[in-house]
C-alpha cells in the first residue's frame, strides 16, 4: 500500500504533533509500506525553524525508510490569533506543490493532520481525481481552540470557519481523534459514526524503560530528599501556564519543594518573567529523547495545566509519559472532560484558573508519599495496558487496510478507552 502522510509537523520535532507523525510514518516504513510525507520543515515549539532546515525552499530527504517533502512556510516569531491564521495558510498554500506531484505516484490512502485545516479542500479534491482513500486525523481542534481561547473573534467569521470545517468532515473516507470526547465531538460536527475511529496518542514503552545516566536533581542542584513538582512540554497558550508560577508563589516558604519547567514555546519568556525572584525554580529546555525516561523519573510529582476554554478541544499528549513514569500528576481541569476523568483515578484534580487549589494539592501529594506511589502506579498499569506503541499502531493498520480494501466506506467499531482503574 502506499501511504501519503500530509501533516504539518513531523519530525526531528521533539514534542507534539511532530513526534507521533515521525513515529506513525517510520513504524509504516518499518512493516513494508510505500510511505511519504508532505510536511513542513521542523520549527515546533520554538516557534523558530530548525537552522538545518532554514531558509524558504523545498526540500527532500530520506529519514528512516520514509520519503519526506518539505515545504517552506511562514513562522511568526510571536505567534497571535491573525499570524497563526497566516502561518497555517502559508504552508497549505506552498504544499500543494508537493502534493500535486504525488499524482503520477498515485496513493492508495492519503492521511491528513489536523491542524492544519487549510490543508484539508485541496487533499480532498486530490484523492477524488486520483481515486485515493482519504482519512482525517484531529490531534487538535484548531477552529473551536482559536475562538474559546481568544486567538480569534468574531461571530461570522467564527460562524465561515465552522461551517467550511462541517463541509470537509463529512467528505471524508474515516475521520479520528485521539480522545473519545474528541471523537463525540466529531460526530455533532457531521462525521459520519460508521468513519468514525478513537485513535489514542501512544508511548514507546521500551523505549521510557531504556536507562539513562542522566541525573537531573545532580545537574539542577536539587537535594535527594527534596519534593520536586514537574511540568514538561509546551509553553504556549493552550497550557494556561501562568498558573505554574502562581502555585509556586503560593509554596515559596516551602523549602523541601522544587519546580522544574522543562520546555519551549512561545509563553516561555513569560513564565521566566512571573518566576523572578521565586525560590527553588529550575528550567531546562526540551531534553532529547535518550534522556526522557531519566527526566520524568527526576520527579515526584508531574503537572498538567490546561484552561478551561480548551477543555475537550485538546487532549495534552504529555499526559501519557506522564502515567507511564509511575508518578502521580496534578491537572487542572474540571472533572467531567477526558483530562479530568483520566486522572482523577491517578492523582489529583483542580478547577482550571485556581493557583490556590493547585498549590494545595501539590503540598498533599508531597506530605503522603503512600497515597504518591498509590495513584503513580495505577496510572502506570493503566498507560501499559492502553497506550503501548505497537498495539495502538496495530490496531490503526488494521483499520488502514479495512479502508484500503473496500470499494465503499469500512464500518470499523468506535474504539473507546477506559477511565483508569475499569477493567
Amino acid at each position: 500500500m502506499k501511504i501519503l502522510l500530509y501533516c504539518l509537523n513531523y519530525a526531528p520535532e521533539l514534542t507534539g504533533i511532530g513526534k507521533y507523525t515521525g513515529e506513525q510514518a517510520e513504524w509504516l516504513a518499518a512493516r513494508g509500506y510505500d510511505v511519504r510525507v508532505i510536511t513542513a520543515p521542523p520549527y515546533y515549539p520554538a516557534w523558530k525553524v530548525d537552522p538545518a532546515y532554514a531558509g524558504l525552499r523545498y526540500q527532500r530527504e530520506m529519514r528512516n525508510g520514509v520519503d519526506v517533502m518539505r515545504a517552506p512556510l511562514w513562522v511568526p516569531a510571536r505567534p497571535s490569533g491573525l499570524k497563526r491564521v497566516l502561518h497555517l495558510a502559508s504552508f497549505a498554500l506552498t504544499s500543494i506543490g508537493w502534493l500535486v506531484r504525488q499524482a503520477k505516484w498515485r496513493p492508495d490512502v492519503i492521511f491528513i493532520v489536523e491542524p492544519p485545516l487549510f490543508c484539508s479542500p485541496a487533499a480532498l479534491l486530490f484523492a477524488r481525481l486520483t481515486n485515493a482513500k482519504i482519512w482525517l486525523h484531529i490531534h487538535d481542534y484548531e477552529v473551536d481552540a482559536a475562538f474559546e481561547l481568544g486567538l480569534l473573534k468574531g461571530k461570522w467569521l467564527r460562524r465561515m470557519a465552522t461551517a467550511l470545517e462541517r463541509f470537509v468532515l463529512t467528505r471524508f473516507d474515516h475521520v479520528s481523534s485521539v480522545s473519545n470526547a474528541m471523537v463525540a465531538l466529531a460526530r455533532r460536527k457531521g462525521a459520519d459514526e460508521s468513519r468514525l475511529t478513537m485513535l489514542p496518542n501512544w508511548l514507546d514503552l521500551q523505549g521510557l524503560a531504556r536507562r539513562s545516566d542522566a541525573d537531573y536533581r545532580k545537574r539542577l542542584g536539587i537535594p535527594d530528599d527534596a519534593v520536586v513538582a514537574l511540568y514538561s512540554g509546551t509553553i504556549g497558550a493552550k497550557q494556561g501556564i501562568e498558573i505554574l508560577a502562581e502555585a509556586a508563589e503560593h509554596l515559596r516558604e516551602r523549602e523541601n519543594l522544587h519546580f522544574v519547567f522543562c520546555g519551549e514555546g512561545a509563553g516561555v519568556e513569560d513564565l521566566r518573567m512571573r518566576c523572578k525572584g521565586l525560590p527553588r525554580i529550575h528550567f531546562l529546555p526540551l531534553q532529547p529523547w535518550a534522556d526522557f525516561s531519566a527526566l520524568l523519573a527526576a520527579a515526584d510529582i508531574h503537572l498538567m495545566p490546561q484552561r478551561a476554554d480548551a477543555a475537550d478541544l485538546v487532549l495534552p499528549s504529555k499526559l501519557a509519559a506522564m502515567l507511564a513514569s509511575g508518578k502521580p500528576v496534578v491537572a487542572t481541569a474540571a472533572p467531567a472532560t477526558e483530562l479530568g476523568k483520566l486522572v482523577i483515578q491517578c492523582g489529583i484534580v483542580v478547577e482550571p484558573g485556581d493557583s490556590l487549589a493547585l498549590a494545595e494539592a501539590i503540598v498533599t501529594l508531597a506530605d503522603d508519599p503512600l497515597r504518591s506511589r498509590m495513584l503513580g502506579a495505577a496510572g502506570k498499569a493503566w498507560a501499559e495496558a492502553h497506550l503501548d506503541r505497537d498495539a495502538v499502531l496495530a490496531t490503526f493498520e488494521e483499520a488502514l487496510l479495512r479502508l484500503h480494501a473496500a470499494d465503499t466506506v469500512a464500518t470499523p467499531t468506535t474504539a473507546t478507552v477506559d477511565s483508569v482503574g475499569d477493567s
